[in-house]
């Protein structure tokens, strides 16, 4: 019998930079039928409980009457952002112990160096005139981990720049003149963090970073010496050439293959979980493989 459930194992709350919270993706998610979600905000699990939770609480309401919708397992997961030779490149990790204590010292280390920058970011917006400050930004958008795409709706909200592509354009996109970088940890200490908190670590949509076949490859590589286990083959963006490319090398390097829509509400317009721009199919079976490695 062919099995039909599908999975999503790349998506952003607003514990992050999404605009759905942990509860209202488990909602979504079985309004869109998904047997399974992995929420990866960035660098926080700060939502993970909330969602696990709340799907819990839902399984044991509806297996006290009849009801034929599916709470999806809800996988605890992260996106960590890393810099590889000059670039952004990010490794999601799946199945995290989130309470393993040196997990969670690195998390405290890495907001206290994101606060840091914020502080830094806010000061130079000052400067030309804005009324932004870090403590705005949190009163405004609380409980999340504050992104340029925050900095953004916090603008358009107070009439500095017309649309959000703007707010990137002119003053907080990379190399813009109050962009400041922030201390990134790298694609291998990610993988090594994932790792020791019992978690499976993926590298997230490699077409993503405009590298070039053969220093995608070297990536791959340099990786897989370290403990990548997994790569996103099956991607809201990727044409069906790029699909088949990530699998060659998937298969090549002996990595399992994961797949998602990088749902992040309406941050990202006709974006939607669980099939991406309208043909994303994530089959469960890529789950299935993960949770093998995972055991």
């Amino acid at each position: 019998m062919l099995d039909t459930r599908f999975v999503d194992l790349h998506v952003h709350s607003t514990k992050s930079d999404g605009t759905y919270t942990p509860k209202d993706l488990v909602e979504y998610a079985i309004e869109k039928g998904l047997s399974a979600f992995a929420l990866t905000d960035h660098d926080t699990v700060d939502g993970v409980e909330e969602a696990f939770n709340y799907a819990e609480k839902l399984r044991e309401q509806y297996s006290t009457k009849e009801n034929d919708r599916i709470v999806p397992e809800v996988i605890p997961g992260i996106e960590f952002s890393t810099e590889y030779q000059g670039k952004d490149v990010h490794i999601v990790g799946l199945y995290i112990d989130i309470h393993s204590p040196a997990f969670e010292q690195h998390l405290r280390d890495f907001v206290e160096s994101r606060n840091v920058r914020n502080e830094k970011m806010c000061r130079s917006l000052q400067g030309i005139g804005m009324d932004i400050t870090y403590e705005k930004l949190l009163e405004r958008f609380p409980g999340a981990v504050i992104t340029r795409a925050h900095y953004a709706k916090y603008m358009l909200e107070k009439g500095y720049i017309k649309n959000m592509a703007e707010a990137f354009e002119r003053y907080i996109g990379d190399y813009s003149p109050h962009y400041i970088p922030r201390e990134k940890v790298t694609p291998e200490q990610a993988i090594q963090l994932t790792l020791e908190a019992g978690g499976i670590p993926i590298l997230a949509h490699p077409i993503l970073y405009h590298l070039s076949d053969a220093r995608l490859e070297e990536l791959v590589v340099q990786l897989k010496s370290v403990g990548l286990v997994g790569i996103e083959a099956i991607y809201s963006t990727y044409a069906p050439a790029e699909e088949r490319q990530i699998r060659r090398l998937a298969e090549k390097y002996d990595l399992l293959l994961s797949g998602g829509s990088d749902f992040h509400g309406s941050n990202k317009p006709g974006l939607d979980l669980a099939v991406g721009y309208g043909k994303l199919f994530v089959p469960y079976e890529v789950l299935e493989n993960i949770k093998a490695a995972h055991l």
